[in-house]
């Protein structure tokens, strides 16, 4: 009897799973502009959504990509988002864009990950050493030298970076299959969190000297997205 309660359990998580696992192909609407306020809003994939008949034209619009970034900082890159912070109208889309501009001699959008998106990068102006690191236990790093009208794709949750080896200034655009991919730099979460993580930690998963370890903590780690 036993054996046979556990053979139809069994049968209907098999016929679940996909259910579970599964996701909407497609929006459940035609748009779903982002608002702020939760009055006469709807929550859906994090943001509310306002009246579809208040919609307008600025909802869908975002001006100014064409613009260059300022440089001029420790990594030497920038990082112009445009995401449903900037165009509420991509919410729910699965879909965003951003400019990143790179420093001459060494500009570097430093190794990062998207939790929730996959990115395919076009090169429009210099030369970009590019890479992604595969997860344990290969870590295999995978890269590429990347030229004008060049584009290479990071996998979801992989680490990657953006390395200017040119000696002219490089500029490239990313698009990412989230409306709001998330970004975590990797130096950044380690050495930078708040509150710190232990130092002992640390020192053990690094296999550094503790004062190196507070070193790194004591610097101010760049936010260049």
């Amino acid at each position: 009897m036993k054996s046979a309660h556990f053979i139809l359990a069994l049968s209907i998580l098999a016929l679940a799973s996909p259910f579970a696992y599964a996701s909407d192909p497609s929006p459940l609407q035609d748009f779903c502009v982002a608002i702020n306020n939760p009055k006469d809003g709807v929550f859906v994939n994090g943001k509310f959504c306002r009246d579809p008949k208040l919609a307008k034209a600025d909802d869908f619009y975002y001006s100014g990509l064409n613009i260059p970034r300022n440089t001029s900082n420790p990594v030497g890159s920038t990082v112009t988002p445009v995401n449903v912070a900037q165009i509420p109208g991509l919410n729910t889309l699965g879909i965003s864009l951003a400019r990143i501009d790179f420093a001459p001699n060494g500009g570097l959008n430093p190794p990062h990950t998207h939790p929730r998106a996959t990115e395919i990068l076009l090169v429009v102006e210099g030369t970009l050493y590019v890479g992604f690191v595969t997860s344990n236990t290969d870590n295999r790093l995978i890269t590429k030298v990347l030229y004008p009208g060049d584009v290479f794709v990071f996998p979801q949750g992989l680490v990657h970076f953006q390395f200017n080896v040119g000696n002219t200034n490089a500029v490239a655009f990313a698009g990412l299959s989230s409306q709001n991919p998330g970004v975590i730099s990797i130096a950044n979460a380690v050495f930078g969190s708040n509150p710190p993580i232990n130092p002992d930690l640390l020192v053990k998963a690094f296999q550094l000297d503790k004062n190196v370890v507070k070193n790194l903590q004591s610097k101010f780690w760049w936010p260049n997205n």
